[in-house]
């Protein structure tokens, strides 16, 4: 089992940027990818970025790809998304996620447990 808690949403002027952390418990964080999705009001989840468990692969959405970087800490059990140059259209709820699988990270149905969630919102 293993519990994922999100940190570090609020609101921010367009143009500005945030770190997300997602912290992990358990001591296999290090045997999981990991993935960033986003959930806009009245919208479906999408998916943001990913990162694979050693932290040598990862993949974002086009949305996002320049703006946001993915990382992660193995030895701390966390994995973060920094965004920069944020925009209105980036305001969310963004969820963390732990997949036990390593392909179809970009899909919601890869993985096997998820945050509750911390809330971006980007003012214009």
């Amino acid at each position: 089992q293993v519990q994922l808690v999100e940190s570090g949403g609020g609101l921010v002027q367009a143009g500005g940027s945030l770190r997300l952390s997602c912290a992990a418990s358990g001591r296999t964080f290090s045997s999981y990818a990991m993935g960033w999705f986003r959930q806009a009001a009245g919208k479906e989840r999408e998916f943001v970025s990913a990162i694979s468990w050693s932290g040598g692969n990862t993949n974002y959405a086009d949305s996002v790809k320049g703006r946001f970087t993915i990382s992660r800490d193995n030895a701390k059990n966390t994995v973060y998304l920094q965004m920069n140059s944020l925009k209105p259209e980036d305001t969310a709820v963004y969820s963390c996620a732990a997949a036990r699988g390593a392909y179809g990270l970009g899909l919601k149905r890869a993985y096997d447990y998820w945050g509750q969630g911390t809330q971006v919102t980007v003012s214009s």
